[in-house]
């Protein structure tokens, strides 16, 4: 059972750490940070996505991505339709730049992904997305109810 453990906390930290050093690696060249690739990954994905949808997409708190949607708007990155009282009740939309850089993001992580994926069947990454699903509904469940 420790073994199982180790194994499992040791894989998911190695996976994390070298994601972000990609990350890291990889957007340097836009002179971005990881929560911006990310609210641009969504956003070219499905644009016109509110703060409040992008902070659902991203998983990070609302202070994150408000400072992220003002450093790609400043930069001009991304519009704001703010017809809403409520600015993060307001739809954010690329510009023709935010369009030209999430377009080369999505090639990356593509590239990145078919790159990992070798020796991979699709029936075992299927195989193994689901499993990953169950066991972080599961750790959730479990954050969430402990102690309660």
């Amino acid at each position: 059972m420790q073994e199982r453990f180790e194994a499992f906390t040791v894989l998911i930290n190695r996976i994390s750490r070298n994601i972000r050093k990609i990350k890291s690696q990889e957007i340097s060249a836009f002179n971005l940070k990881s929560a911006h690739i990310s609210c641009l990954y969504y956003l070219y994905k499905n644009d016109g996505l509110t703060a409040t949808e992008l902070c659902e997409h991203c998983e990070e708190d609302k202070a994150a991505i408000s400072r992220s949607l003002d450093y790609l708007e400043k930069n001009c990155y991304i519009v704001c339709d703010s017809q809403h009282a409520k600015r993060y009740k307001s739809p954010f939309s690329l510009t023709d730049k935010g369009r030209k850089v999430g377009k080369e993001i999505i090639d990356k992580i593509n590239e990145i992904l078919d790159e990992v994926g070798t020796g991979i069947t699709q029936e075992e990454r299927i195989a193994f997305y689901r499993s990953l699903s169950i066991i972080s509904d599961s750790l959730d469940t479990i954050a969430n109810n402990w102690g309660k």
